[in-house]
């Protein structure tokens, strides 16, 4: 094979100077030497005979040393990440149905199963829990095993005990399988970490902020399914058919790649050069020349790695914003009902809740209930695209900040006694930016941390969460029973302290690259946040 070689040595001489032309085969007999002389000054040109396309490494002895991060750049967003866009948006998708499910699924087993108040509620509670327990889990094996092999597992295992649940015979047998459902759901946060390490710079806080497209059709999805099946087939068809999109991810999962910094942190560089080639190819775009540089960490996915010197004020401020989105965000879904329901605004703006239902009085939902759901769910559309717009243009931070501080301030008006047109526009408002800011979270944790513990820190906030989501009715449904004041000023607290804790962040992360690999060589620092 001919090998591409041109070189151009120029130096000046005292009067006159040669110019080489080498010209064949590298080490072949028929290569030759040109000169031709050159008043002023020396050159020495070697040419080869073809040019290398430049998608291959010909010689990487001589190639410069590249980073999965400069790669990816190069390459750019295309075809490619189009697809991994809707395949991870799938398991995004799957999530956002098991919980819109729950407020679906308990007023109907309520009344076929003559549940009491609190065996409804531990429903709820088992899958939240289970989500909980398991989003550490899943992170460790994503860091330590790979973030294909662990979103992959969870995928299966979330629709196995999806499918067996809708097959349940009993109460016991239920709660137990939809806990199992809810462990497996921890793992959905894992296809961001695995989205977010394909992106390039430019494109990834607005890409994941878009996979927010997804959540929101998926609850919208839910609530059009449970319109049509509900009434007709039952719950457990409905349980059944909610599976749809993790069937999907397991019947292409085939296609997904591994994360080639993954690759590369785990001392595997021809596996993430590899993967690299393959997306360039699939966005039609060349590859640098050069060779990947290995960083083989055998410490991966460990706790204390995301309270060491350089990250403990991040971690511990995140866990805390993660929990007031969750909290914030599920509080308002919770309330909504309330607030719009009420017959006596004024009353309940005054704080005075009164329940005089029976605890097993049976009240399925009526197809009014399923278009108040729908109308709900799309106020999170707006909030959206106002995020989208926001988060590169203001950064990261200072966007969350803004969310939990509106939200707070459209929390203020729901105190007084006003009309329900006027209570609704507050409550749209709130949820669209709450909704939106939940999101910008999902694009600013895995930034934050290292390929070694990106996907653990990333599945510890989600629980952490989640731990949010599983308190909120005791705020939103029994604080809310004596006082409707008390239970809004919880949230408006808990947003307005997460919105301060927000803008001390120690960092931006607009515009900065994905961290490869902390210092192994120097464990206390980490890495650098500078």
């Amino acid at each position: 094979m001919l090998n591409t070689q041109a070189s151009l040595q120029v130096g000046l001489g005292h009067d006159s100077s040669v110019v080489r032309f080498h010209t064949g085969e590298r080490g072949g007999s028929d290569s030759g030497e040109h000169e031709v002389q050159i008043e002023g000054m020396r050159a020495t040109l070697e040419l080869g005979h073809s040019i290398a396309p430049p998608c291959e490494l010909t010689n990487p002895a001589e190639a410069g040393t590249l980073l999965v991060e400069d790669v990816v750049e190069l390459i750019g967003f295309g075809k490619f990440q189009w697809k991994l866009s809707i395949l991870s948006g799938l398991f995004w998708m799957a999530d956002a149905m098991e919980m819109m499910i729950l407020s679906v699924l308990t007023p109907q087993l309520h009344c076929e199963w003559r549940l009491p108040a609190w065996k409804v509620a531990m429903i709820t509670s088992v899958v939240f829990l289970g989500i909980i327990i398991s989003s550490s889990i899943w992170g460790n094996i994503c860091d330590k095993y790979g973030r294909k092999t662990g979103l992959t597992l969870s995928v299966l295992w979330t629709m196995l005990y999806g499918f067996l649940s809708a097959v349940a015979p009993g109460y016991g047998w239920f709660l137990f399988l939809r806990s199992l459902v809810g462990f497996g759901i921890g793992g959905a946060p894992q296809s961001v970490t695995l989205y977010a390490e394909f992106l390039p710079m430019k494109s990834r806080g607005i890409c994941i902020m878009l996979s927010e497209l997804f959540w929101a059709l998926g609850t919208v999805f839910e609530v059009l399914l449970a319109f049509l099946v509900m009434p007709t087939l039952g719950w457990r068809w409905l349980l059944g058919f909610s599976t749809l999109p993790l069937v999907i991810f397991a019947l292409l999962c085939f296609w997904l790649p591994e994360s080639a910094r993954y690759d590369v942190l785990t001392g595997h560089p021809e596996k993430a050069m590899t993967t690299l080639r393959r997306i360039a190819t699939e966005n039609k775009a060349a590859m640098p020349i050069g060779t990947l540089s290995c960083a083989n960490q055998e410490h991966r996915g460990r706790i204390q790695d995301l309270f060491c010197s350089g990250y403990w004020k991040t971690t511990g401020l995140l866990w805390f914003i993660w929990f007031s989105f969750a909290f914030s965000y599920f509080g308002l879904v919770l309330l909504t009902s309330v607030l719009l329901q009420s017959g006596d605004e004024c009353g309940v703006s005054r704080g005075y809740m009164t329940d005089g239902g029976c605890s097993l009085q049976c009240n399925v939902l009526t197809s009014s209930d399923y278009k108040d759901l729908l109308w709900t769910t799309l106020s999170e559309f707006p909030g959206l695209l106002v995020t989208v717009i926001a988060i590169d243009r203001i950064g990261r931070r200072k966007t969350m900040a803004l969310c939990f501080l509106v939200f707070a301030l459209c929390i203020l008006p729901l105190y007084a006694c006003i009309g329900r047109t006027a209570r609704t526009a507050f409550i749209f408002i709130a949820r669209a930016v709450i909704s939106g800011g939940f999101q910008a979270v999902y694009v600013y944790t895995p930034e934050v941390y290292p390929t070694a513990s990106r996907a653990l820190g990333m599945g510890i906030c989600n629980g952490m969460g989640r731990v949010g989501a599983l308190l909120t009715p005791f705020v939103a449904q029994m604080l809310l029973r004596y006082s409707l004041v008390f239970s809004l000023s919880v949230y408006f607290c808990c947003s307005l302290l997460a919105a301060v804790l927000c803008c001390v962040l120690p960092i931006e992360t607009s515009g900065r690259g994905l961290q490869e690999t902390s210092q192994p060589s120097a464990p206390p620092q980490c890495g650098s946040q500078d």
